[in-house]
């Protein structure tokens, strides 16, 4: 079954670790990821804390790997919180990501589904395999 990320992207509030002025907001948020545990497709979720308590490994051509301290520029590009679910479909993906309960109400915010790359526990060889059948398939349209 595929697996999904949504992904919360962050708001200026967010990133200042402000938190919305709405005590409805995690018992939605509670209601919801429970439900997606009780139809079995919710594997995980949380919030993130703002990009400042964050860092970055940014990698050269070579390889080298350089540590960067956030707070990071852009709070659109940055995540602010994460579920992951395994349905069997993108259809259903978008059935729970249009049912997600609005994270910053009052603000404009998004949300983004992405497919995750990969199989569960497969052993590297099957897992490489697996992965470049994904993008080939990505490249052919299918």
């Amino acid at each position: 079954m595929p697996r999904y990320m949504i992904q919360v992207r962050a708001t200026a509030m967010s990133e200042a670790g402000e938190f919305p002025d709405d005590p409805t907001l995690v018992p939605r948020m509670m209601a919801f990821h429970d439900e997606m545990a009780r139809a079995g497709v919710l594997l995980d979720g949380a919030g993130l804390m703002p990009s400042s308590q964050g860092f970055r490994v940014q990698y050269d051509a070579a390889g080298r790997g350089r540590v960067v301290d956030g707070p990071f520029a852009e709070s659109k590009e940055l995540i602010a919180g994460y579920t992951l679910i395994n349905v069997s479909s993108q259809a259903e993906a978008l059935a729970w990501a249009r049912r997600f309960p609005a994270p910053f109400p009052g603000q404009d915010c998004c949300i983004e589904v992405r497919p995750l790359m990969g199989g569960v526990d497969l052993p590297p060889e099957d897992a490489e395999r697996l992965i470049r059948e994904q993008l080939a398939a990505i490249r052919q349209g299918a």
